[in-house]
């Protein structure tokens, strides 16, 4: 009867809840894996008010839940984006739910519950990483993690650093895909749509539908290398936008340049990208407005976060990230040669814009300070911007001319001239009327006198004969003094 009755001992337990809805006492069961081991006895507020303390009576079988490991949750009817439980609440009502840690072995009398079910039990074989993100984006606890569009984990929570500076991602692997996480393992949110463009056309990428309803993350090594990882080990991973930028190569730390704008920058944003020759090279990274007071000019001040090892292996192997002296001299070299930064026109639709970098050979000359950090690049104005700079100019000048004196003497001249061709209607039409009549009676005169069947034709014919005839007699009278020049002293002699 002692050892039956110390079998059948039960153990008490006090779990802080942050709300007790749905709880009632001498009612709620306590459950392990579907099977009751409890009851909750109590139901009271904290000594603050500001939480639920329930007593919970645990039988004999579970005693051993009363372990410093152990973790109790309510369950309650739940539906999001992730997953839907808690159903069998709708029958049975609510119950608290526990886990128990086997590897804890401290016992313990006092608990926290928790609002939500954990996102893994002791019985989840894996390993817990932690990543590196600027934003957290649509991701949550409960998100699928993916590897190769298969889900491997999930993601248990995050947490804004205390600089604010990023959020830690906390992600859950389970065994034994957590081997495949390696120290060269590339990481992406994989909760958006992805369209690639290239020379073999167009493709767009998409994720699992859970992605896009609550978000993922998913990882991959580049090349398929995979190397074994402890099962205890922790990294700090970066999380990636695209899997595009997380499977680019390890390009170091970023080179933060300045450029410095006195056109607008309309159409520029944080995150714009910046080419060299449509080759990628980094992204603007913040965008300010330098005053001079002096001056009362406004200059646009752009930074950028430039990567120099894109730039090929030939520059890696020569000056490695260009912070050298053989790399200031060689931008030094590109500078005198042209290099300028210009704002182009990226997507006429949208207008956005980007910072192009190229060789501009009759760009004004230009120096740069390599010693000053961060470094400050020359621009050149857009082209377009410079043909509305010319327009501007044109219709400066043309502000400044007296185009309403010039109207007035137009008019003035259009007057005049009516008033000329006024007198010339009235005056000179007539004669020049009458003078052309008599030029067209003198021609009918003319040709009157010229027709075949005029006596004046006839009398020039008859002239004409005589003159030949006359001609005629005067070649015999010179061929006869030719040959007797005497004759014009002594007469022409008689024929023999």
């Amino acid at each position: 009867m002692l050892a039956q009755t110390l079998a059948q001992r039960s153990t008490r337990v006090t779990v802080s809840f942050a709300s007790g809805a749905g709880l009632a006492a001498g009612k709620t069961p306590v459950r392990y894996r579907g099977v009751a081991i409890g009851r909750l006895e109590h139901l009271r507020l904290s000594a603050d008010g500001r939480r639920v303390d329930a007593e919970l009576r645990l039988d004999a079988a579970g005693q051993r839940v009363a372990t410093c490991g152990t973790k109790f949750w309510v369950v309650r009817p739940r539906i999001d984006v992730t997953n839907i439980s808690g159903l069998m609440t709708a029958i049975s009502g609510t119950w608290i739910d526990v886990d128990i840690d086997a590897h804890s072995l401290g016992a313990c009398d006092t608990f926290t519950g928790f609002d939500t079910p954990p996102a893994i039990t002791s019985d989840d074989d894996g390993t817990r990483f932690v990543i590196r993100a600027s934003t957290l984006g649509s991701l949550n606890a409960g998100s699928p993690v993916y590897f190769r569009g298969v889900q491997v984990g999930q993601v248990l929570g995050y947490s804004l650093v205390r600089s604010g500076g990023n959020v830690r991602i906390g992600v859950f692997v389970r065994r034994p895909f957590d081997h495949l996480v390696t120290s060269d393992t590339r990481w992406w949110q994989a909760s958006g749509l992805e369209l690639k463009v290239d020379s073999s056309g167009m493709r767009l990428d998409t994720p699992p539908a859970a992605a896009l309803l609550a978000g993922g993350v998913a990882f991959d090594t580049p090349r398929g290398s995979v190397r074994a990882v402890s099962a205890t080990s922790v990294e700090d991973f970066q999380l990636a936008q695209s899997r595009t930028d997380a499977m680019r190569a390890n390009e170091g730390p970023p080179a933060v340049v300045r450029m410095r704008f006195t056109q607008s920058v309309r159409g520029l944003s944080v995150g714009a990208p910046v080419e060299f020759r449509g080759v990628g090279l980094g992204t603007v990274t913040a965008i300010d407005i330098d005053l001079k007071p002096d001056s009362g000019r406004f200059d646009m001040l752009v930074t950028l976060s430039l990567y120099p090892s894109r730039l090929g292996r030939n520059y890696r192997d020569a000056l490695g990230d260009g912070a050298g002296t053989a790399g200031k001299d060689l931008l030094r070299q590109l500078v005198a040669q042209g290099l300028r930064a210009q704002q182009r026109t990226g997507s006429l639709l949208t207008g956005q814009k980007y910072v192009a970098l190229d060789i501009f050979p009759h760009a004004p000359a230009a120096r740069v300070d390599t010693d000053h950090s961060p470094v400050e690049l020359p621009t050149v104005p857009n082209s377009l911007e410079e043909l509305q700079d010319q327009l501007s100019n044109v219709v400066r000048r043309l502000d400044r001319m007296p185009l309403q004196e010039i109207g007035r003497n137009l008019d003035a001249s259009l007057q005049q001239s009516s008033a000329l061709f006024a007198r010339l209607d009235t005056e000179l039409a007539p004669a020049a009327r009458s003078t052309l009549e008599s030029a067209q009676q003198a021609f009918r005169s003319a040709n009157e006198i010229f027709d075949q069947a005029s006596p004046l034709q006839s009398d020039v014919h008859r002239a004409l004969a005589e003159l030949r005839r006359t001609l005629a007699s005067l070649n015999a009278l010179s061929d006869y003094l030719e040959r007797h020049p005497e004759a014009l002293i002594w007469g022409k002699r008689a024929d023999p």
